[in-house]
């Protein structure tokens, strides 16, 4: 009777084990959006003002139209497999196209930003596979079918160079932006700005009230105007916090960050780029004692 008796509370704990591991599996299932392409646009809504993820599982680059080219209107960042889009304003369907870096395929997304909206992450599932064997293909060159053309550099915002256009701050950072995060091919190379060398060890006291590591990646230059490519990463596995250029320790003329935020250490947004404006000098001139050994910056590295 005693052996029925545990018998009977093992089998009871292994089925309230059972129960508990099927609910967290249905609600690990329900954090994730999984969408499925089938040669189809996809639709997104984007909730404004909060950062949504679609994570494609390889790396890939964001074509965007021109209504939302604006990071004004939309905030787009591609690393790791993952795009992390923030809808600053409304705005009404906008078709865009996503390029897997490795195969070339295109998928398309439609975007669009609401009032309210899903905050969930969204997986998509390329259900495509490798059918690439459309007739559609046949109007374009051998080799090439129509869901693998590469995006147009069109598609990507510009603004560098061009006359009339934004000051040359802000011409730099987004040089900067585009060099660093956009294929080559599709970089607008504006007359007037090169890249500089710059050779550092880790960046100490940059940000002194917070747990970051801040590592100088590259530099550009346009007279009297220098933009540093800075990666600031969380240390702390605990707290995320916003970023403020106000707690940058150094003296720049402007400053912006890629992210708003940085999540906890270990996670995909433990890391985003902040690009540091100076002028009349380089990074080495602006830090502020003890913020990091670096040597002097010589013109034309490339």
């Amino acid at each position: 009777m005693t052996i029925m008796t545990h018998a009977s509370r093992s089998v009871r704990h292994a089925l309230v084990g059972a129960a508990a591991l099927l609910t967290l599996v249905a609600i690990s299932a329900q954090a994730t959006d999984v969408r499925h392409w089938k040669r189809e646009p996809i639709d997104v809504a984007l909730p404004v003002g909060t950062e949504r993820i679609i994570v494609f599982g390889t790396d890939v680059r964001v074509g965007l139209p021109n209504p939302i080219a604006d990071p004004d209107v939309l905030r787009v960042q591609s690393t790791g497999g993952a795009v992390y889009l923030k809808a600053n304003k409304p705005f009404d369907a906008q078709r865009v196209q996503v390029q897997d870096m490795q195969t070339g395929r295109i998928m398309l997304l439609d975007l669009s930003g609401v009032a309210h909206g899903s905050h969930e992450s969204i997986r998509i599932e390329n259900d495509a596979g490798s059918n690439d064997n459309s007739a559609s293909s046949s109007r374009h060159a051998p080799g090439t079918p129509a869901d693998r053309r590469p995006i147009p550099p069109e598609a990507f915002a510009q603004g560098t160079g061009h006359r009339g256009g934004p000051p040359l701050p802000v011409q730099l950072v987004r040089h900067a932006a585009q060099a660093l995060y956009a294929p080559q091919r599709v970089v607008h190379h504006s007359p007037g700005i090169h890249r500089i060398a710059i050779h550092t060890h880790s960046i100490s006291g940059l940000m002194p009230a917070y747990p970051v590591r801040a590592r100088a990646l590259a530099a550009w230059r346009a007279a009297p105007y220098t933009v540093t490519a800075i990666q600031i990463t969380n240390r702390d596995p605990n707290r995320r916090f916003a970023l403020d250029p106000r707690n940058l320790a150094g003296d720049f003329y402007a400053a912006s960050f890629m992210q708003p935020t940085v999540g906890p250490a270990g996670r995909l947004s433990d890391t985003t780029t902040l690009f540091a404006v100076t002028k009349n000098g380089g990074l080495s001139h602006a830090l502020r004692p003890p913020a990091g050994a670096l040597t002097a910056e010589a013109d034309d590295a490339d």
